[in-house]
């Protein structure tokens, strides 16, 4: 583990609030008393160990803490293997066919949609200039086409969903508690991240893999930012 990678973590920890971290401890299984032990979190602020906690408890909150700092977190580009991938999380086969669909909403658009026509016309400028994409054309050169069509398509949700304030993030650090990785691109609604997109050359099944890794650390994301008696996504999806 780099030692960018390490400070990264450490401040992501150190900038949790006293009952995210109550959350995460409670999910240790610390047998700790909620009401012996955490109210004194929430009552006193956190210098260093032993948190005036007597004996044993201070010991286990020390080194929970301690671990967490420290654990390293995997790469999402490291997943490379669909099967293993799968395996991870309990699917039963070894393609793409394997994983759990989900039907879309459909929204029809007229072939007059000003959204659709400027998304025509922005792909045959970029044809024009950069020339048809190819099996060995790179990533950078992707991502013009998908960022002009997730561009178009955002503004069309818009429409249909006018209550959420939706935004684009290109090269989005998404940290999950076991991986982390920059996306190529994700959508929000304030603080919540409800889509993530990969640009691949052609090994697409490695992009599933890694997909599906980034939807799980972007559902934590979404989880460790919800606000207690918040009703909103459970979901994330996949591009």
């Amino acid at each position: 583990m780099s030692t960018s990678t390490s400070e990264h973590d450490s401040y992501l920890v150190e900038n949790w609030d006293t009952e995210t971290l109550i959350d995460f401890l409670k999910e240790q299984n610390l047998k700790l008393d909620d009401k012996k032990h955490y109210d004194i979190l929430r009552k006193q602020e956190l210098l260093a160990p032993p948190y005036n906690f007597p004996g044993g408890p201070a010991i286990k909150l020390a080194k929970e803490i301690k671990a967490l700092k420290e654990k390293p977190k995997r790469a999402f580009s490291s997943y490379r293997s669909l099967s293993e991938v799968l395996a991870k999380y309990d699917i039963d086969g070894n393609g793409i066919g394997t994983i759990r669909q989900f039907p879309p909403a459909t929204y029809k658009l007229d072939d007059g949609d000003e959204e659709l026509v400027q998304c025509i016309k922005e792909i045959k400028r970029r044809l024009g200039n950069m020339g048809t994409l190819l099996a060995d054309s790179n990533e950078a050169m992707r991502c013009e086409y998908i960022s002009t069509i997730l561009h178009a398509s955002l503004y069309i949700v818009k429409r249909i969903i006018s209550d959420k304030e939706l935004t684009l993030v290109p090269q989005l650090e998404v940290v999950g508690e076991e991986s982390t990785g920059r996306v190529d691109y994700a959508i929000k609604t304030l603080e919540e991240l409800i889509c993530i997109t990969e640009g691949k050359l052609h090994q697409v099944t490695m992009g599933f893999a890694q997909n599906l890794v980034q939807c799980e650390s972007a559902l934590q994301v979404n989880k460790k930012n919800r606000k207690p008696g918040y009703g909103g996504h459970r979901w994330v999806a996949e591009g």
